[in-house]
């Protein structure tokens, strides 16, 4: 076997192993994310209400009925956990304060995308305990219009998988302004704020004005929430959903590039300070 395949396997199985390590790390907070859950239901419960309540009494908007409105809502609140919106910070926020990103410069694994690897993992456990069962009380209580096709629910995972990435690379790029800043609470406060709000998390991207859906767009925080919502529900079925995972890959190559251009630039800097 060619000594190139035989590398490219090794290293594949290191990002695997980290995948792997990182779903397990996540799954010893099993009685955290069981209070997760408990928060997703009760605060589906009151947007499922809110929702509901303004389309029965303007009769529909943006082209959302009750069922569909319900599903967005509980769809997008079984994703919260695995998107890192709430927390806004990474571990690797405190070794770029400290310099201790300096030994991860020496290690045999590239610091952006072993921490991805872990951080799917992460991302992955999240969906067992929290999104799925998210789902089914939401199913059970408010009757969501769920698509039939299988085609919807395979992009539809495909979608989750490019959204967690990009919300992950997304912090990532935001991370690295700590080689320039000492405090970067503000940022991830702005990031949190808005991410949340242009995301589609309190309503739904269709339903902004022009101007701000516009705006919207032109960020990836659609991508990480609206987009796979829309996919998993039916909403985009097809080509449209096809086209929205391919807005997805756009974003994740974005943020992928930006963050490895500022980790590049943070690290000739570390050097410069001598750590």
């Amino acid at each position: 076997m060619p000594a190139v395949a035989v590398d490219l396997r090794g290293t594949a199985g290191v990002y695997r192993r980290l995948l792997v390590a990182g779903f397990r790390r996540q799954w010893h907070y099993k009685l955290a994310m069981f209070a997760g859950l408990f928060t997703n239901c009760v605060f589906g419960f009151v947007r499922a209400a809110v929702m509901v309540a303004a389309i029965g009494a303007t009769g529909g908007f943006a082209g959302y009925d009750a069922g569909s409105i319900g599903a967005y809502v509980w769809i997008s609140q079984g994703l919260l956990g695995a998107m890192q919106f709430m927390a806004a910070e990474i571990e690797l926020a405190e070794r770029v304060r400290t310099g201790d990103i300096a030994i991860d410069f020496l290690r045999p694994v590239d610091v952006q995308l072993g921490n991805l690897a872990a951080d799917l993992g992460r991302a992955l456990c999240t969906l067992i305990p929290r999104g799925i069962p998210s789902l089914l009380i939401g199913s059970l209580t408010f009757g969501l219009v769920l698509p039939t096709t299988p085609e919807s629910y395979l992009l539809g995972a495909l979608s989750i998988v490019l959204a967690a990435a990009i919300s992950y690379l997304s912090l990532f790029a935001l991370t690295m302004i700590g080689f320039w800043v000492v405090e970067t609470r503000g940022f991830r406060s702005l990031y949190q704020t808005a991410g949340t709000f242009l995301a589609g998390l309190f309503v739904p991207v269709h339903i902004f004005p022009d101007w701000l859906r516009a705006i919207a767009g032109s960020t990836p925080f659609p991508s990480m929430l609206q987009v796979p919502v829309d996919v998993l529900s039916g909403r985009a079925i097809g080509w449209d959903a096809a086209h929205l995972v391919g807005t997805q890959i756009f974003w994740l190559l974005v943020m992928g590039v930006l963050g490895r251009v500022m980790l590049a630039a943070g690290r000739r800097k570390l050097e410069v300070q001598g750590g």
